[in-house]
């Protein structure tokens, strides 16, 4: 259907100003909005929703170089083009062209597109024009892996795309299994296998684990015995749940580490059937998000070396928020505490009954998740003599490029990166939000000269969220560690603050909770080397009212 031409209602004085913004209405469609922009006294108009979790970007950010922001995980757009800038969307927003006519703003749109609010990546490739010779291998199907396939065909390129997935589905949002258990595989899937078959012209192999990488004869071994060669190839395989050593942790059954579907599936089995105790050891974001989504059914008692919560990563004052939060939801935690070993159930032998403490204490337990981080998965290239660092990791540069191994790039958990806004510090950052732009900036440079992208990828800031009965969020990287953190406002409810990590007189983080869009603000000052410093923070400067 050919497009048509549709009128905008709306307050014209809203966006008057460069760098406003606001909802229009489509007359003539019922229930139908735009986001109408204002970039340097140009008005565009694009879908008003984020493709991630549909949140309204007019309550995001808006900057001078046209980039809007979602206001609650990052997802970025180009508001010319619809196109993503930043993770963790997938899918474009859809552009209008805008006109001036009769005193009014029309734009040009299809009805259907208007209705959708979003458009699915195209592949610059068509089947038969797939050229077999030039070959890109990606090894790992998670955030990663997707983001480098997208990226390559969203950027122009036409030869062949193979994923190796040890996982038995396409890529998921693997995210909602740790805050909600979900298990459903067509409620996790990002992509269907159907459309990375048929749109994006990917041959993508589940269940395939890979065991050698031959970097000089450039192929690649799976555990069935099959050889894979390749022109370039891509390691996204994430990190691996780390387990404990003692001997009850792993005899005794009810004991999980969350990783994919099937453990989360035994976990919502296990904790079925009526209220349980349940135990959950380690005190950080994937941890506290399984206590979260359990707690509303069981007795959930959380068990960390930490003195509060996160402390890592916001530090005691934040941690302790998330904990007093955490809480009224009626979990207890048990903190600064060193496990000693699991302990069997007297009534289920076999089964767990308890966790024991150094100090003799016995917790009890029904069900234990264990939520102790996660190691580099590279065993894979340990057994093909890569060179790997103590964790486990490959140090690559600016462009993910493995050093020392030519055509090799790695993205995600497995990649220790320099760090721009950190003067280039290697960093190794666990979280798919950062996989996602990775691989998608790999994507774009193995694309070549015909990338509307460029061949740099772009620099941008990690954003993170977690879902701990309030929204955390945060962004930015501490690598070196930071040294205060200014709480604002002055004696800030738990539920609605904000948290600047310093090093020295710089800004090198920011957490928030109950305050959007101020984290978002934030990553987009950071991205444009604009941030305040420490000194202008405790004075009282409000990031909000900073142009960009």
């Amino acid at each position: 259907m050919a497009p048509q031409q549709y009128k905008l209602k709306y307050n014209p004085v809203e966006v008057e100003k460069p760098g406003s913004k606001v909802e229009a209405e489509v007359e003539g469609v019922t229930d139908c909005k735009v986001l109408l922009v204002n970039v340097k006294g140009d008005l565009k108009a694009i879908s008003p929703r984020c493709t991630h979790y549909g949140a309204p970007l007019v309550k995001g950010v808006l900057t001078s170089d046209g980039r809007i922001t979602c206001p609650w995980h990052g997802a970025c757009f180009n508001t010319s083009t619809g196109d993503i800038e930043d993770a963790p969307a997938l899918d474009p927003l859809v552009p209008f062209k805008c006109t001036h006519k009769d005193g009014g703003v029309y734009i040009e749109a299809e009805e259907a597109a208007l209705k959708a609010g979003r458009r699915l990546p195209k592949s610059a490739a068509v089947a038969e024009a797939i050229t077999p010779n030039d070959h890109v291998l990606v090894v790992g199907g998670g955030a990663g892996g997707l983001g480098a396939v997208e990226g390559l065909r969203e950027g122009g390129f036409k030869g062949k795309i193979t994923v190796l997935s040890k996982e038995a589905y396409p890529p998921i949002d693997r995210t909602k299994l740790s805050k909600a258990l979900l298990t459903d595989i067509s409620k996790l899937a990002w992509r269907t296998e159907e459309f990375l078959k048929n749109e994006l012209h990917v041959d993508f192999q589940t269940g395939t684990e890979v065991t050698k990488i031959d970097h000089e004869k450039r192929t690649v071994t799976t555990s069935d015995g099959k050889t894979w060669s390749y022109t370039n190839i891509v390691l996204a395989t994430g990190g691996t749940p780390r387990e404990l050593p003692m001997p009850g942790f792993k005899g005794l059954g009810n004991v999980f580490t969350l990783r994919g579907v099937s453990t989360a599936k035994n976990i919502v089995d296990a904790t079925s059937g009526g209220k349980k105790q349940v135990v959950v050891i380690g005190s950080s974001f994937i941890g506290l998000e399984v206590a979260n989504a359990l707690s509303k059914n069981h007795d959930v008692t959380v068990i960390g070396m930490e003195s509060a919560p996160l402390e890592r990563v916001l530090g005691v004052e934040v941690g302790n928020k998330a904990r007093r939060i955490l809480e009224k939801a009626g979990i207890k935690f048990k903190l600064s505490a060193n496990v000693e070993d699991a302990v069997s159930s007297l009534v289920a032998p076999g089964k767990v009954g308890g966790i024991k403490l150094k100090d003799g204490e016995i917790i009890p337990a029904e069900v234990v998740i264990l939520g102790v981080g996660v190691a580099p998965e590279t065993t894979y290239l340990k057994n093909s003599g890569w060179q790997l660092e103590k964790d486990g990791s490959l140090v690559v540069d600016k462009n993910f490029a493995v050093k020392g191994v030519p055509n090799a790039y790695a993205v995600g958990d497995i990649a220790k990166y320099p760090y721009v806004f950190l003067d280039d510090a290697p960093v190794r950052i666990e979280h798919w939000n950062v996989a996602l732009n990775a691989g998608r900036a790999v994507g774009r440079l193995l694309a070549g000269p015909s990338s509307n992208a460029g061949n740099t990828p772009v620099e941008f800031i990690p954003v993170f969220w977690s879902a701990l009965g309030q929204q955390v969020r945060y962004c930015g990287h501490p690598a070196t560690g930071f040294d205060e953190v200014i709480i604002k406002p002055d004696g800030a409810p738990d539920d609605k603050f904000i948290a600047y990590y310093a090093k020295g007189d710089k800004i090198v983080a920011v957490a928030t909770i109950g305050t959007d869009p101020v984290m978002i603000k934030a990553a987009e000052l950071l991205r444009a080397y604009k941030f305040p410093s420490k000194t202008e923070i405790q004075q009282g400067v409000d990031i909000l009212a900073l142009p960009i």
